[in-house]
């Protein structure tokens, strides 16, 4: 039986061109475009790997990882982004990912990185792995330190609301997609325009921005065939 495969990403064309790469080695059992639906659809299909965007609204997909790995934990995790700076990858392998591959990356590279991460094994595209070494060997400004101290400030709650905030929802409607009280969403905004020393929601969307909470609007791209 082919290993079954979930695919998390907001952009259709993406998905779609994922889907063509993988469906002749792998069984494809959804396809779901925002954090909070992969985490309830990894839950019901019980897939054998989902690939993650880490750019999905509502809830990011780091976030979604880690519940996932909460609530279904032998689910394998592979991440497919456009990101490839340091920081992004670190906070994918603590939420609990085995694979980190680029969106940049030839079709056949996502499959090979798909099948080893289903044998158990780590797998990091070798642009990425050549530019974690780079950074390593070269550290720039402490950007990314920063924003990881920045992120450990905030409960997982937190994020939750500040991602809502960023992608421009009202109090209202962030209490009803996280189905609590528009007083708790309130407590929650201050709380964290508190923590970290804000004052008004340009700030605060600077700030998950930093911290990959959202991330800054790019092309989308799919791994395309090797030329």
């Amino acid at each position: 039986m082919k290993p079954r495969v979930l695919i998390a990403d907001d952009h259709t064309l993406v998905a779609e061109g994922v889907e063509k790469l993988l469906e002749h080695d792998f069984q494809l059992c959804g396809r779901v475009a925002d954090g909070r639906a992969l985490v309830r659809a990894v839950e019901k299909e019980k897939p054998d790997i989902a690939l993650v965007d880490i750019a999905l609204p509502l809830l990011n997909g780091l976030d979604a990882c880690r519940q996932i790995k909460k609530s279904t934990p032998e689910v394998k995790l592979l991440v497919l982004t456009m990101h490839g700076e340091q920081y992004f990858v670190t906070e994918a392998f603590r939420a609990g990912v085995s694979g980190y591959v680029l969106k940049q990356s030839v079709a056949e590279e996502l499959v090979f990185a798909i099948k080893e991460v289903l044998k158990g094994r780590l797998y990091v595209s070798p642009s990425v792995a050549e530019n974690l070494v780079e950074q390593a060997l070269n550290p720039a400004e402490p950007g990314p330190e920063r924003a990881t101290a920045t992120n450990n400030k905030l409960s997982a709650r937190q994020r939750e609301v500040l991602q809502l905030i960023a992608e421009g929802q009202s109090t209202k409607e962030i209490a009803s997609t996280l189905n609590v009280s528009i007083k708790t969403v309130e407590f929650h905004k201050t709380r964290i325009m508190k923590q970290l020393g804000v004052h008004s929601t340009a700030e605060l969307t600077k700030h998950a921005i930093t911290i990959g909470l959202i991330a800054m609007p790019q092309q989308p791209t799919v791994p395309g065939p090797q030329v």
